[in-house]
């Protein structure tokens, strides 16, 4: 049986691009299709598998501005040839999903959301922080990238969501119901730390809707120490707005993680995702999470158990529950207990499961609950 694996695109490692590691894992044959493809932004394990890309590899700035080709995205992956292939996983936050299908195969979306930028989060991208020229090219093609989007699902066979909340968005937008399963994470590279912290920390990407801003405005307006790690288009206007107490540490290696989770007192999360693995590896870390509590996250925290959630993205919310985590205690091992539920370990097995059973291979219901 030949399979392929289908990519939005390799520029960089994040959580999408870790579920692909974790699918690549289990499936060792598999060819990977993806638009844009960057060999020294990603895991070395990528260059040892043949990778087919898009014709975007080869236009103009194409691998470092892939983005402003947005329109022609639907071409540009109907022109991955597919053909021959009897499974097709797609790994999907944007277009991976809108691949060309071979009549007889099998099209397995693992569905990380709906592409942000065309449906609820559209005023997050294309709002008036937006370059103009930017803003109205939004607005002409916005119609017709929805119409693709809805297009491609006919050619989807099975849905998989990473989180409820993924899962309630296909239903509403698609029409469709889909599977839950959470992303590995990868807990056994962190350890349950010892002693309070120094530190509140966010790591994240610098862009509007992770709601940096909340954290950076609330730490400094009460001399909380608060350490930022991660980059993006707010940044600049992040450090303006900071004070003293507030730094920035840009991008940091997997390597380097563990030891800005052992050292802060908790995680700040104020953004609302589809998932969420930085509060599961800070979970595994017994670092606690004070975050805002919609999203993925519902998934993965519990108010009181895990840290404490907010429910107003506003400064004043997330203020009063920094003050309220600053009167609780928290234990850094039941905390990491929290987290192993989400192992990656944990994730294969489930996949496995899930393939066999899709294939018609007996699987001991037994082992369901593991």
């Amino acid at each position: 049986m030949r399979i392929a694996l289908v990519h939005d695109w390799l520029t960089g490692m994040r959580g999408g691009e870790k579920v692909l590691l974790s699918l690549m894992e289990l499936f060792p044959g598999a060819d990977i299709f993806t638009l844009v493809y960057r060999p020294n932004q990603v895991d070395p394990v990528f260059h040892k598998r043949k990778i087919t890309t898009s014709f975007l590899q080869r236009l103009p700035f194409g691998k470092t501005r892939y983005q402003y080709y947005l329109p022609l995205y639907w071409e540009l992956m109907k022109g991955l040839d597919l053909t021959g292939y009897d499974l097709i996983v797609s790994s999907s936050s944007a277009c991976a999903k809108w691949v060309r299908v071979p009549k007889e195969a099998i099209h397995v979306c693992y569905c990380h959301t709906p592409m942000r930028y065309i449906w609820d989060l559209f005023d997050d991208y294309f709002g008036p922080s937006a370059p103009a020229p930017v803003r109205l090219a939004a607005k002409l093609f916005r119609g017709y990238l929805q119409r693709c989007d809805l297009k491609s699902n006919e050619g989807v066979t099975h849905f998989l969501a990473n989180s409820m909340e993924v899962k309630e968005r296909i239903k509403r937008l698609y029409g469709r119901e889909a599977d839950v399963f959470h992303p590995p994470v990868d807990v056994e590279r962190f350890k349950a730390k010892t002693g309070k912290g120094e530190y509140y920390l966010v790591i994240s990407a610098l862009v509007p809707y992770k709601k940096v801003e909340l954290a950076v405005k609330v730490c400094t307006a009460r001399n909380w120490p608060l350490v930022v790690v991660g980059q993006g288009s707010e940044e600049r206007h992040l450090k303006k707005m900071a004070g003293s107490t507030v730094t920035f540490k840009g991008w940091a290696s997997d390597d380097d993680l563990p030891a800005y989770y052992a050292n802060a007192k908790a995680l700040l999360f104020p953004g609302k995702e589809d998932f969420g693995i930085v509060p599961v590896e800070a979970l595994a870390s017994g670092c606690p999470v004070i975050a805002f509590g919609e999203g993925g996250v519902k998934d993965t925290l519990k108010d009181g158990e895990t840290g404490v959630l907010f429910y107003e993205q506003t400064e004043k919310a997330l203020e009063a529950a920094l003050e309220k985590f600053e009167t609780m205690t928290f234990d850094p091992a039941e905390l990491r207990k929290k987290a192993m539920p989400f192992s990656k370990a944990r994730f294969l097995f489930k996949a496995q499961v899930y393939f066999r059973k899709l294939y018609g291979v007996t699987v001991q219901e037994e082992n369901l609950k593991i």
